[in-house]
């Protein structure tokens, strides 16, 4: 203490001046440090998402068209958008909206069903990074560069590929339009909202929200149940304990989505199609909501819950979440935000929503599939990115809560990154061996089609055919020839008259 007061004053200010210089010099490069190591922890957790939906997305090339595929294509081919059109609204189930996805990859032929995982797996992954982007935007919260990008990423890998079913439910592109695609495209329509800063911007948000309701609506009857579901969550909560747009302004937002689906539902139910598809598999009000049937469709939503729950993969999309929620910073009304300082709201409505979805979805489908709805995973897509997207949201208040305390962060961020690592592997292996079976397929395939191509250019009318399936397509001739369809449809694609049963592949 003595010589520092012997110092006169102006040295001993520059003396501590240089000490707090030293101390924040210090504090940067520790933060930039830290920043970088965040930066490349991110970069190379990225990869093992994108890895294998590069590897899913190559996988793909192998696809072949079958079961409904055979009848889409020659309508497709011969008639156009309109034959299309007119026959989902006038025979099969009135959904118009589907019946232009299907023209959008059947004008292709057999590339079109090749090339259908890579775009559609673009397009999962581009929506949700967007939606990531957005909802923190909108809570005034800010990730590390990359963080979201491995936020959609491994979310999309999850969803595409966690289900028992992957060909269907990704590969086959006339259940992933109706089932998996339907919730994605949802899911875009929130973005214009979320980004909208003035009156002009909330207007074109609700005229979205109105052509996307009128969209989902001739597109899947499941996924219009889901997005009611979440609508009345939203409009219920008011949105007081959640960062966004005014209550006021939201609920023209939703209102607007309603008004959308309503129409949309409309013009399905009232089509012919739609009432044609009601007396094939009697689907009515009346025996879809009968005692006995609602009680078989709740004891099939047990067991489907049970599947999903019991099927640990999901846990990747938890880990990401922690992930993101350690990394953000900022947020509105002080620097915890809302959804630090309330949680159990939001969450509580997240599990409602998913589990009434998912009930709700079960039951109108429980008509056509029966008992077969809890092997059907292709028909759980329309709920099961709500589940996906709440594990990622809770996680991410998790992650938020741990960082706040400071205390557990780096053990966390640990634990998290290796489940997500281990998430991919464990979705790798079952996904090679389903494109060895799709090799498989895709060889026998490409040969049957050569001679049946031959066989018409030599002005064949009638030729065999042998049933080539994966996943347990649907094929003609199946159950050793007991099951018929698709063969009328086989034989028009061909440009047959007929195409008989066969043992044996060409």
């Amino acid at each position: 203490m003595t010589a520092d007061t012997s110092k006169p004053v102006g040295v001993r200010e520059a003396s501590e001046r240089e000490k707090n210089e030293r101390e924040r010099n210090e504090q940067e490069r520790n933060e930039r440090a830290a920043s970088r190591w965040a930066a490349v922890r991110t970069a190379v957790l990225t990869l093992f998402p994108l890895a294998l939906l590069g590897a899913a997305f190559w996988i793909g090339r192998l696809v072949r068209p079958g079961a409904d595929d055979w009848c889409f294509l020659p309508v497709v081919r011969d008639e156009g958008a309109s034959g299309m059109i007119a026959k989902f609204y006038l025979h099969d189930n009135g959904r118009v909206a589907n019946a232009l996805l299907v023209v959008g990859y059947g004008a292709f032929g057999v590339p079109g069903q090749q090339w259908y995982a890579l775009v559609s797996g673009v397009v999962v992954v581009g929506v949700l990074r967007a939606l990531t982007l957005a909802a923190l935007g909108r809570a005034g919260l800010s990730a590390p560069r990359g963080m979201p990008l491995l936020v959609a990423a491994t979310a999309a890998v999850i969803y595409l590929l966690a289900t028992p079913d992957t060909y269907k439910t990704f590969y086959w592109p006339a259940s992933s339009v109706s089932h998996t695609v339907s919730p994605v495209l949802a899911c875009a329509a929130v973005i214009p909202l979320l980004r909208a800063r003035s009156s002009r911007g909330r207007a074109l948000a609700s005229a979205v929200a109105l052509v996307a309701g009128v969209f989902i609506g001739t597109l899947s009857e499941e996924m219009s149940v889901v997005a009611c579901v979440v609508l009345c969550a939203v409009l219920l909560l008011g949105l007081r304990d959640v960062p966004g747009p005014g209550p006021v302004r939201t609920r023209i937002w939703c209102a607007a989505a309603f008004a959308g689906i309503v129409i949309g539902t409309a013009v399905l139910y009232f089509s012919p199609g739609a009432h044609a598809r009601r007396e094939r598999f009697g689907a009515d009000a009346g025996s879809m909501f009968g005692a006995e049937q609602l009680v078989a469709a709740l004891r099939a939503f047990g067991e489907i819950l049970v599947t999903v729950l019991t099927t640990w993969q999901y846990a990747g999309a938890l880990a990401v979440g922690v992930l993101l929620g350690l990394s953000v910073r900022g947020g509105q009304r002080g620097p915890d935000g809302p959804l630090v300082r309330r949680p159990l709201l939001p969450v509580l409505a997240g599990v409602l929503v998913f589990l009434v979805s998912g009930c709700l979805c079960t039951v109108i489908t429980y008509p056509v599939f029966g008992t077969g709805v809890v092997t059907a995973p292709r028909v759980w897509g329309d709920f099961l990115l709500v589940y996906v997207l709440l594990l990622t949201g809770v996680g991410a208040l998790l992650g938020r809560e741990l960082r706040a305390r400071r205390w557990g962060a780096r053990t966390a961020t640990a634990v998290a990154a290796a489940v997500s690592v281990l998430t991919c592997a464990g979705l790798a292996v079952p996904l090679f061996r389903l494109g060895t079976e799709m090799q498989v397929r895709a060889e026998r395939w490409d040969r049957q089609d050569r001679s049946l191509r031959d066989g018409a250019a030599r002005g064949a009318q009638v030729l065999p055919y042998t049933p080539v399936s994966v996943s347990r397509m649907l094929e003609p001739f199946g159950g050793h020839g007991r099951r018929v369809w698709p063969a009328q449809c086989v034989a028009e694609y061909y440009h047959l008259e007929k195409v008989t049963y066969s043992t044996r592949l060409p």
